[in-house]
């Protein structure tokens, strides 16, 4: 069965959680237990019937707070598709993992209170979930009870998001008006939009097109190098290296040509073995290649640069400086480098780019360039996520401070 991966996103109480648990309800993905303890739960915080929301709020401190802390994710099926849910924290003091929760999605749902519209936290995340190669978004009016199930109030919404979509080159977006709390359009339409023909959240879903994870030229990061056995073996097969790693573009098969990078020897790969994307690979030649490596097609194989220039979040209380010390986790590979250049910051807000830049602060998106240890073999980001992506991690405490999408 197909598979769709989808975040949700969006600003603080906006009904990220009650969104979801209104799907795994209504498409009656919940065991009977779990509904028990939501119900239990529901009526001694004093409320009544069930409040979904606890369904994916499972840490004590978010149950607290009423707030989503950790990405909470969870699986359903329908007929049609099976889904991988990522229930993104709204507050801005936990926008990394909302990077976290986006980074493999397929879609994004971006919630906004109807009476609150568009606020600095949703736009970031749209922002956000553009750059991370998301390539249709959904626009998720929640609350419109709230406003009446106004028609005006959900089209000025719709009007200001398709701006901000535009701006961020998102080439396919949709609309829905909807009311988590009692399932209006979630997965069975509302009697109260007869003004709205669209499909439901569920419906709109369950027949968006899914992206084919394994397509392009061949891209297998090394993870691990497994050597024969000692003693030998009569099969010439068991004397040879594995080289095993997860996919990250294409598919190996015996017969390809491959270099390996960044050393640029040219094999052949004679056997594959394992399930995509962790597979396992041996070549017809006895070559020096490592973890960090890549395999890769020798007829189209990545650009391999001393310097990288991304779209840095910066996830820190300590600034991004120009002349910063980092180390840069790229696919299997972990190595030094310098910020040198810090060429401009966008605006969430007005969506401007500001060329006058003296650091990144917390949860701010600039253009940043830096000069590694060792080559690195990249792609655009917008052709391969894998290889056009790396986190930015301190070299003192090892925390990771941010997370770079290439543009070269």
């Amino acid at each position: 069965m197909e598979l769709l991966r989808f975040a949700t996103a969006g600003s603080v109480d906006d009904g990220k959680s009650t969104l979801i648990g209104r799907l795994l309800y209504d498409t009656k993905s919940l065991f009977d237990d779990v509904i028990d303890a939501v119900a239990i739960t529901t009526a001694r915080r004093g409320g009544e019937g069930l409040d979904l929301a606890l369904v994916t709020d499972g840490l004590r401190a978010e149950r607290e707070q009423g707030i989503t802390i950790d990405v909470a994710y969870r699986y359903f099926s329908t007929p049609k598709r099976s889904f991988v849910i990522a229930d993104t924290p709204g507050h801005v003091q936990y926008t990394r993992n909302m990077v976290t929760g986006a980074s493999t999605a397929d879609v994004a749902v971006i919630l906004v209170d109807a009476r609150h519209g568009l606020r600095e936290q949703s736009r970031r995340h749209a922002c956000l979930s553009a750059l991370l190669g998301i390539r249709h978004l959904v626009l998720a009016v929640n609350k419109m009870d709230l406003v009446d199930w106004s028609r005006t109030r959900f089209d000025e919404i719709h009007h200001d998001f398709q701006a901000l979509a535009a701006e961020r080159g998102v080439p396919a977006m949709a609309a829905i008006p909807l009311c988590a709390l009692d399932g209006g359009n979630v997965v069975d339409p509302s009697p109260h939009t007869p003004w709205y023909h669209g499909p439901t959240l569920l419906d709109h879903l369950e027949t968006l097109p899914i992206p084919q994870r394994m397509s392009g030229p061949l891209r297998l990061p090394i993870q691990m190098v497994i050597k024969p056995r000692p003693g030998g073996s009569d099969n010439a097969m068991h004397e040879r290296r594995w080289y095993a790693g997860s996919v990250a573009g294409g598919v190996p098969a015996v017969g390809d040509r491959v270099v390996i990078l960044p050393s640029g020897v040219i094999t052949q790969i004679v056997a594959v073995e394992g399930n995509l994307p962790a597979v396992r690979v041996q070549f017809a030649d006895e070559i020096d290649a490592s973890r960090g490596d890549v395999i890769a097609s020798a007829d189209d194989p990545p650009n391999t640069v001393p310097s990288l220039v991304a779209t840095v979040v910066w996830m820190h209380d300590k600034p991004l400086l120009p002349g910063a010390h980092v180390l840069v986790k790229h696919a299997t590979r972990t190595l030094k480098a310098v910020a040198t250049v810090l060429h401009d910051k966008l605006d969430v807000t007005t969506l401007a780019s500001d060329s006058q830049v003296a650091g990144l602060g917390l949860n701010e998106i600039g253009t940043v360039s830096f000069i590694t240890s060792l080559p690195l073999p990249v792609d655009p980001y917008v052709q391969n996520r894998t290889m056009g992506s790396f986190i930015v991690i301190d070299p003192v405490t090892n925390a990771t401070v941010g997370a770079g999408m290439i543009n070269q």
